[in-house]
């Protein structure tokens, strides 16, 4: 993606490694800046950041592991009964 003229050169980009869990949150090797929908930009410096996927989080963009709360579908592993 193109600087605008406003942005100062950068540097050529090393490639992010991106793990997708199948139920969990994207799993990114940081540092990281993400665009929201609103056009905000939110950043961490860490060295690995988690994604929210699912939006359940009060932290989002950022997991704070509210996809566990979820309740169990097919795929999940044994049904529990109550």
């Amino acid at each position: 993606m193109p600087n605008s003229p406003s942005e100062p050169p950068r540097p050529p980009a090393v490639p992010r490694r991106i793990k997708v869990q199948r139920r969990g949150p994207l799993l990114v090797e940081g540092p990281v800046e993400v665009e929201l929908e609103d056009g905000t930009t939110v950043s961490s410096d860490r060295f690995r950041v988690a994604l929210c996927t699912c939006r359940r989080s009060r932290r989002f963009p950022w997991c704070d592991t509210s996809h566990r709360a979820r309740s169990a579908g097919p795929g999940d592993g044994p049904a529990t009964k109550d």
